[in-house]
């Protein structure tokens, strides 16, 4: 029997990311909450903290006739929708992300895609990004912005410009 199970991501109540990802686990729905190791300063002291890479998202892999079930999971609150379906995420955006975390002393920041406008595109030369193309949106010679287009977000990722070749 063929499975019809794809990465879908779904909204979930603010700060709820981690709480949502248990209770799917729970049902034995297959999720992930992707998270980062973040240094924090307080007053007195510094903290690593875990915060999730993308708030109000966790990942679902389902077959979409089972929709409902991840639906009347406290903290979701919808699918995120791509032209009026719910947003199929491709396996291997999973699996880069996956890829990029595991990476010592990664940096990421995420931002909505609303706002951004192209610019110039570029080759990533080295790490696991390599051979993956995206646009440098800010003016800066050291960051990436890599279009997730199925989620409306881009992922902020911090190079030296010596990994980087122009494509224009």
């Amino acid at each position: 029997m063929e499975s019809n199970k794809k990465w879908y991501a779904v909204y979930t109540k603010p700060r709820w990311e981690k709480k949502v990802h248990k209770l799917l686990q729970a049902r034995d729905i297959e999720s992930w909450c992707p998270i980062q190791k973040i240094e924090r300063q307080w007053t007195d002291r510094k903290k690593i903290i875990e915060e999730p890479l993308f708030r109000s998202y966790v990942f679902v892999n389902i077959d979409i006739a089972n929709k409902l079930d991840v639906q009347i999971v406290d903290g979701v609150l919808n699918f995120v929708h791509y032209l009026g379906k719910p947003a199929i995420i491709k396996d291997e955006e999973i699996l880069l992300i996956k890829k990029y975390l595991d990476e010592a002393d990664v940096k990421v920041t995420v931002q909505s895609i609303e706002g951004f406008k192209k610019d110039m595109k570029v080759l990533v030369t080295h790490g696991v990004f390599m051979n993956n193309s995206g646009t440098v949106i800010k003016s800066g010679n050291k960051k990436v912005h890599v279009r997730l287009e199925t989620l409306g977000q881009v992922m902020t990722v911090e190079f030296s410009a010596n990994h980087l070749y122009s494509q224009n």
